[in-house]
């Protein structure tokens, strides 16, 4: 895929015009990562704004004691950039990332961005809705991890994410929800039980999806 190609498949650039397209050009370039490999770690500064063209990139932190803890996934098609600022050149790193499959990345010089868009009212409405997502992100985290019990934890995943959940082992899930593996068994047989889902080792079904929502709608909300 050309740089002109992975541009053009990115949502966020869809309004421009070809004359905007050529200016951009100028000053973006994609690379490409191999699986396991990091993009950035946290603290780190940079001045490229980055765009997931096509992967996946899982994004954390650890604690106190060197212990990964799971924040999200990056989908392609999604601005991976953690922004803090637009009046500031410098972007800094708040988390981890590092690349679950192969990956390709859109990276765009800031500042010139800034000059040649944002200044001049181009992608700010395409920007703060990258922005809200983030939000977004933030508040379903700290649900995840303050408000919700085991059975929410779970329940979330599945109706957020079936696939993702589809294609983890679970002891994969288990590390992501910091959920203990047989609570996550009991969970899932619980859910089963229900008739919320259908339930085996290889893959869910989800049979009531109201019934799986409600189970964390209104939790912490």
């Amino acid at each position: 895929m050309t740089l002109y190609e992975s541009i053009k498949s990115i949502n966020f650039f869809n309004n421009l015009k070809k004359d905007e397209l050529d200016k951009l050009l100028d000053f973006s370039s994609i690379s490409k990562y191999k699986k396991d490999s990091i993009l950035f770690y946290e603290s780190e500064k940079n001045n490229r704004l980055l765009f997931l063209v096509k992967g996946l990139i899982k994004i954390y932190k650890f604690d106190k004691f060197e212990n990964e803890i799971f924040l999200y996934h990056i989908y392609e098609n999604s601005m991976i950039s953690e922004l803090n600022s637009i009046y500031e050149n410098e972007i800094i790193c708040f988390s981890n990332a590092s690349f679950i499959e192969d990956s390709t990345v859109l990276s765009i010089d800031f500042e010139k961005f800034q000059e040649h868009f944002l200044d001049n009212n181009l992608l700010v409405k395409e920007l703060m809705q990258e922005l809200l997502h983030k939000t977004h992100q933030l508040q379903c985290l700290v649900n995840r991890e303050l408000v919700f019990d085991a059975t929410a934890k779970v329940a979330f995943m599945l109706y957020d994410d079936l696939k993702m959940f589809n294609s983890l082992k679970r002891q994969e899930v288990s590390f992501m929800l910091h959920i203990q593996p047989e609570t996550l068994s009991r969970v899932l047989k619980k859910l089963s039980r229900d008739g919320i889902i259908d339930y085996n080792q290889s893959e869910i079904i989800i049979k009531d999806e109201i019934k799986l929502s409600n189970i964390f709608k209104g939790v912490g909300g």
